[in-house]
């Protein structure tokens, strides 16, 4: 059986959980340490298909700062991170833009979308 330890990032409790492989269990994986079901959930997807929200700057042009944050609108896999960011950096917008402008549509073809996190 496969033992794998993690902190918890769901909520500010920061349990340490234990997650087993388990084929007899309904969900294929046993986890331990958790105080919510939402550890539960995090635990499995944080070994079957983990996924991160990704929040930067992009640069802006015309505006009173020099960089926009922004935030892609959901999670998106995490070994795409690094990829993502690539292009993140190449990014240079022009304002006026709005707060949940799309900046990117579909990044990296995964269905979320890059959005500004303020308006400028």
């Amino acid at each position: 059986m496969a033992k794998n330890e993690m902190i918890c990032i769901v909520c500010p409790i920061g349990c340490r959980l234990t997650v087993i492989k388990d084929d007899s269990t309904e969900l294929g994986y046993l986890v331990r340490g958790n105080k919510c079901k939402r550890g539960i959930n995090y635990g499995i997807k944080e070994l079957t298909n983990p996924t991160r929200v990704i929040t930067s700057t992009v640069k802006i042009k015309n505006a009173h700062l020099k960089r926009l944050p922004v935030k892609t609108k959901g999670a998106i896999p995490k070994d795409l991170n690094f990829e993502c960011m690539k292009i993140i950096n190449s990014i240079e917008v022009e304002a006026p833009i709005k707060m949940g402008d799309i900046i990117v549509k579909n990044i990296l073809g995964t269905g979320i979308d890059l959005v500004a996190s303020r308006s400028m």
